[in-house]
């Protein structure tokens, strides 16, 4: 009998162990949210969408909140055609998420598309980028008061280039103009869908100014092919050696947040795992290195508040296209 009790207290004993072991082994396994992530960038290749698309896809792997990342580019119509493509192909996925900001407000408002923000689920805000006006190195402008004295003078001599028409960088510049007294049909703007275009014409000199988010030009602009005369920041931006447009005595704020959205038709339960995957990335080490190297001011807000804000924008931006000629 005391056999069989032995026998038995070694069986339990074992039994116990390996029920720790399985225990430790499920607290150590990644525990996926999402599978395989498909962003869909509604921007060109290197473009601010893109690059947003990109990072936040390494973060989530980097985070174990999503097995593996692709991505697909639709640019056109501030963003609006590659709305309409998630919008109608990704229903009830939660592996599907859209990067979407400012920009694609400001197209929504112009080209009345049918499909809209409303026909997806808002997912989180992530970050602003605040807009820098630089030059290339060879420019006569070297600060910003010498390229307002020129604008003043003779506004259509100056060439602006930026994103595309009524977009972030467009309303800036016009809204720049209207603190100069300048008329919005006077300002040379030249819109453009990609971020490397605009590059090419500004560094060939065929752009007087380019005006862009930081992330996009750093690279040129810390190798000195582009010199920074000022930023639409409300305040300094920590590794921009450049005054704010506001401390140089315009009243003038360019900045464009982003953001991601998920597919129609979530479930309250997939849409919570969707928004835990993406907030539990930007913790992560590759995201927060981002946030510094591209000078991004985090802002996350998630859910149905993003949702309300997203609202609030298309208030807000409409307004500032009729301010400014552009509706």
């Amino acid at each position: 009998m005391s056999a069989l009790i032995r026998r038995f207290s070694r069986f339990s004993r074992f039994s116990r162990c390996m029920a720790a072991g399985l225990t430790a082994a499920v607290l150590v396994a990644p525990a996926f949210a999402l599978d395989t992530v498909k962003f869909m960038a509604p921007g060109s290749v290197g473009g601010g969408y893109d690059q947003t698309a990109r990072v936040l896809g390494k973060a989530m792997v980097e985070a174990n909140t999503a097995k593996a990342v692709t991505f697909e580019n639709k640019g056109g119509a501030g963003g609006t055609l590659g709305l309409a493509q998630f919008a109608n192909s990704t229903k009830g996925d939660p592996n599907a998420l859209l990067v979407v900001g400012a920009i694609m407000v400001a197209g929504i408002e112009q080209n009345k598309p049918q499909i809209s923000l409303k026909d997806v689920t808002p997912i989180a805000r992530l970050f602003t980028e605040y807009n820098v006006i630089a030059v290339r190195k060879e420019s006569e402008y070297k600060t910003l008061d010498d390229l307002i004295k020129a604008f003043k003078a003779n506004p259509t001599s100056i060439t602006w280039g930026g994103g595309s028409k009524g977009s972030v960088d467009h309303i800036g510049i016009a809204e720049l103009a209207g603190k100069l007294d300048v008329p919005v049909n006077k300002v040379n703007y030249v819109a453009f869908g990609g971020g490397g275009e605009v590059v090419a014409q500004a560094l060939g000199g065929q752009l007087k100014v380019i005006t862009g988010g930081y992330a996009e030009l750093g690279q040129y602009i810390k190798t000195g092919q582009f010199r920074v005369l000022a930023i639409g920041a409300p305040e300094r931006v920590p590794g921009i050696d450049a005054p704010t447009l506001k401390e140089s005595g315009y009243d003038v704020t360019i900045g464009n947040w982003r953001g991601v959205y998920g597919a129609a038709g979530l479930t309250p339960e997939q849409r919570k795992e969707v928004i835990d995957a993406v907030v539990a990335a930007t913790n992560s080490k590759v995201w927060q290195d981002n946030i510094q190297t591209n000078a991004w001011t985090p802002s996350v807000l998630t859910g149905d508040e993003f949702g309300k804000f997203v609202e609030e924008e298309h208030v807000r931006l409409h307004a500032m296209l009729v301010k400014v000629g552009l509706l």
